[in-house]
């Protein structure tokens, strides 16, 4: 039991349970499993994209970009699918997801190649990208009478009655769990993060991997492109602006560690839930939006101390000592 209660992700949830209660006393209709339905089918893209981030920092690496990638990725589905309405709704997700791969890639190239620091190279390329959505759409909206129906439609369909957005966040949180519990890649992304030198002895190849995961994040922004434009029906030069402030807190409120190695899917995916329900319960029991701000910030820090007591201890091990012959 006492190891169990180790876990950070265990008294994540346990806020969060503490947090709705409190909210069902002053507004009961929040526990409604129909309200908490919505609240995850609202949270769907931001723990999408908290994970694309997650695979980034845990290498000790950030991409600032990722929001500026969903704006571009998303303003050419958007244009695509309003001058050629007939292009198949599968394959404007392929090429949202390779557009966002190429973007990603360059931020992995830069890293890798020429070993930019990550903070530097995607803090130009969050100007660059949402600059170029810019030039792409020379500051005109594609609104929601310019997409079409299946455009739109796909994600609010429902399959066993719940929304296809969640269950593509399911499905996502499901193969980011295999990839880092079940693969060489998701151990060399922790053991880098742990240790980068010890990584290199072990035959890990740093560059590659961060370049990978950059990649990784890249194709998650592109995905997100598709799915955040179809949700709200518009597509512009200021979508998603400033959101990859939020995408780094749900990481880190789910004890993603920005000096890398620790954390978890199940920890980034807490993370943006616990925001998630803070914004869409907020409103609903009048709380001014700076109070929200205040609020949101105020469990940033709190996260960020209890992830640096966390560090004090030795982190997850990957690499193991060699037996003494």
């Amino acid at each position: 039991m006492r190891t169990f209660l180790k876990y950070r992700e265990v008294w994540l949830l346990a806020a969060i349970v503490v947090l709705i209660g409190l909210i069902s006393m002053r507004f009961p209709g929040f526990a409604a499993p129909a309200n908490l339905r919505q609240v995850f089918n609202d949270t769907s893209i931001l723990m999408i994209l908290a994970l694309g981030q997650m695979v980034v920092i845990l290498t000790r690496s950030i991409d600032l970009s990722m929001a500026s990638n969903l704006c571009f990725t998303g303003m050419v589905v958007a244009m695509l699918n309003a001058a050629h309405p007939a292009i198949p709704i599968p394959l404007l997700i392929v090429i949202a997801l390779l557009v966002g791969l190429v973007l990603g890639a360059i931020n992995g190239f830069l890293v890798w190649r020429l070993n930019i620091p990550s903070i530097v190279v995607t803090l130009g390329t969050l100007t660059i990208y949402r600059g170029a959505t810019f030039v792409i759409s020379g500051g005109a909206w594609v609104n929601a009478d310019q997409m079409s129906t299946d455009f739109i439609g796909l994600q609010r369909a429902a399959f066993l009655g719940i929304p296809v957005l969640s269950w593509i966040a399911i499905l996502v949180i499901a193969l980011f769990f295999l990839l880092m519990t079940r693969t060489a890649l998701g151990r060399s992304i922790y053991a880098i993060g742990v240790n980068p030198t010890a990584s290199v002895y072990a035959g890990i190849d740093v560059g590659r991997t961060k370049f990978i995961v950059f990649c990784i994040s890249g194709m998650i922004g592109g995905l997100c492109g598709y799915l955040w434009i179809s949700r709200y029906v518009i597509a512009s030069v200021e979508v998603a602006n400033g959101y990859e402030l939020n995408i780094i807190a749900a990481c880190v409120i789910g004890g993603i560690s920005i000096a890398g190695g620790i954390g978890s899917v199940g920890g980034a995916v807490l993370g943006a839930l616990f925001l998630g329900i803070t914004s869409n319960a907020l409103p609903v029991i009048n709380i001014s939006p700076f109070w929200q701000m205040a609020i949101s910030g105020s469990a940033i820090i709190l996260a960020v101390v209890l992830n640096a007591r966390g560090e004090r201890r030795q982190g997850r091990i990957i690499l193991k000592k060699a037996e003494a012959a």
